[in-house]
């Protein structure tokens, strides 16, 4: 994890860094391609190209922002899908992780998203 995402991390809870830390390690199962990570406008970024994943922490929720969630949100039903097509964990929510594998791979391979 690059410093500065680290340092920012940092900043929470550790219930928040601990399901922080979930979805960066699901991140990088899904692909041996080159993932650049970034802080974009203060927010955890992981491009591969011009395709992008942003997780969000909040104090009790976090947010991830990936292209490929919106082709599975019925898939989602238990999950908030916001009006901008982030899908929304909360704290006392599973980590669909299986799911957000599929999610994560399709955001940063398919060439139609």
């Amino acid at each position: 994890m690059k410093e500065e995402i680290y340092n920012y991390i940092e900043n929470f809870e550790e219930q928040t860094k601990q399901r922080f830390r979930i979805l960066y390690e699901l991140i990088y199962e899904i692909t041996s391609i080159n993932i650049d990570e970034k802080l974009w406008a203060k927010i955890p970024s992981f491009y591969v190209g011009e395709k992008f994943i942003r997780l969000i922490p909040f104090k009790n929720h976090i947010n991830i922002e990936a292209k490929a969630v919106i082709f599975h949100k019925d898939e989602l039903p238990e999950y908030k899908i916001t009006p901008k097509g982030m899908l929304q964990i909360f704290h006392n929510q599973q980590v669909p992780c299986e799911l957000l594998k599929i999610i994560f791979k399709e955001t940063f391979e398919k060439s139609t998203i």
